[in-house]
Order: structure tokens, then C-alpha cells, then sequence
């Protein structure tokens, strides 16, 4: 099974690209998680642009997503919202609508932030976006707050109950990908 992880922050060394490496780290077995780094390549969304091929960066978020069994984003927040280029992603792979790369895709949401509520705001308005979109969104959250403490320095997790959450999340987004679907009556 397949996971792409998308970080909503495009600095190197950023917590939350910590935080999907200890995401990978917590998924069962047989689940593997792909980084997606192509944020800064995206324009910014254009409807003029978004024709039959899109810009090239584009098709290969689009690719990416729909070849993905699963989504995990790892947010950061900014000036308590999502960062723009995240949205920006967002918005791109939500075209054209309905029929995109996110229908029907499970998509967990999780976050850290240097400040004490570990971007729950961000998470929030990220699910919302996706499940606008069509994605299947799982309502877990994983709040990393006061970041810059909360991992070790080969990048797992200090806080054992933050592992364990995340671990838990993680294994309820690969059981949403192994469910049936279920039929409408």
C-alpha cells in the first residue's frame, strides 16, 4: 500500500517534515509512505492554466495523488490558517471537479506547530478543503504542539503519547484504504 505525504511547509528541515519520516516509521507493515515535494513548483492557480495538459508540475501532483492508495498531509500553521502553498495544492488537485485526483481518496490530516495547539486550526481547514473536494477524511487528529522540543534529534517523537497517537492514525488511515467500500441502500 502506497501513502503520499504531502508537508504543507516547504523548509528543509521543518517539523512537519519530521513529523510525516515519523509517520512512515509508524506505519504497519506492508504500508510505505512517498514524500511529495513539489509545493514550490505549483503556479498559483489559474483557471486560464488549468486546460488539457495542465503545467507540467501540476499533472505531477495530480499523477501522484491518483496513483496513491492514501493521502497524509502534514500541515504547519500560518497566522492561524493554512500555509498558502499547501491550499494552493489543494486547490490544483481539486480539479477538474468533481471528477479529480481526490475523490473518494482517504486523506489524514496531522500537524505541528511551534505554538501550543500543534496547528489544529490548519488541520481543521485542510479536512475541510478535501472533503469539499471529495477526498475521504479521516476526523483523527495529531496536534504537535511547541515543535521545536517535541522531537528527539533522529527525528521521532519524545512524547509517547504523540507516538502513539500518530501510530493510531496511521493505522486507521491503512484500514480505510482496506475497508470496502460500502453501498448505498
Amino acid at each position: 500500500m502506497r501513502i503520499l505525504g504531502i508537508s504543507g511547509s516547504l523548509r528543509r528541515g521543518s517539523h512537519n517534515r519530521k513529523l510525516l519520516q515519523a509517520a512512515a516509521d509508524a506505519l504497519p507493515p506492508g504500508a510505505s509512505l512517498e514524500a511529495w515535494e513539489g509545493i514550490a513548483a505549483l503556479p498559483a492557480y489559474d483557471e486560464d492554466l488549468d486546460d488539457v495538459p495542465a503545467p507540467p508540475a501540476v499533472e505531477r501532483l495530480r499523477r501522484a495523488i491518483e496513483h496513491a492508495d492514501a493521502l497524509l498531509i502534514a500541515t504547519p500553521e500560518y497566522n492561524a490558517g493554512v500555509p498558502g502553498g499547501l491550499k494552493n495544492a489543494i486547490d490544483w488537485a481539486s480539479r477538474p471537479f468533481p471528477d479529480n485526483a481526490l475523490r473518494g481518496k482517504p486523506a489524514l490530516v496531522i500537524g505541528a506547530s511551534t505554538g501550543l495547539f500543534g496547528a489544529v486550526w490548519a488541520q481543521a481547514d485542510v479536512r475541510k478543503s478535501l472533503k469539499f473536494a471529495g477526498a475521504h477524511v479521516l476526523e483523527n487528529e495529531v496536534p504537535v504542539g511547541l515543535a521545536d522540543d517535541a522531537f528527539d534529534e533522529d527525528g521521532s517523537l519524545k512524547a509517547p503519547e504523540l507516538r502513539d497517537l500518530l501510530r493510531d492514525a496511521v493505522t486507521t488511515l491503512v484500514r480505510e484504504v482496506d475497508a470496502p467500500v460500502e453501498q448505498a441502500a
